[in-house]
């Protein structure tokens, strides 16, 4: 649930980014096709239309990476509860693993 999560917040910001690129090309068209002596009027919005969109993007970036702490930080309290329930079968499981890794690695 938490990898789905912290895929939805990365498909989003993925999502932004395009549109962030879309409205960039959109813009820079407009400065294209505009006048000369109204390029710089242009330049003025393009730069703070590109500063509203990043920050809006920094605060969902912020959003999405406090909701993957958070839920990795739940995860990690999930299994260290865990392990304080069974820690013998914690290090035979830790044992059992590192055995197969080796196994593993030795091919």
């Amino acid at each position: 649930m938490e990898k789905q999560t912290a895929k939805d917040d990365y498909d989003r910001v993925k999502e932004d980014l395009q549109l962030l690129r879309e409205d960039l090309a959109s813009l820079a068209k407009a400065v294209a096709d505009g006048q000369k002596s109204s390029a710089n009027n242009l330049k003025d919005e393009i730069s703070r239309e590109t500063r509203a969109v990043l920050d809006q993007l920094r605060k969902r970036g912020d959003a999405a990476l406090a909701r993957a702490t958070e839920a990795g930080s739940q995860t990690v309290e999930n299994v260290e509860h865990k392990i304080e329930e069974r820690p013998f079968l914690s290090i035979i499981l830790m044992f059992l693993a590192g055995i197969i890794v080796g196994k593993m690695l030795d091919r």
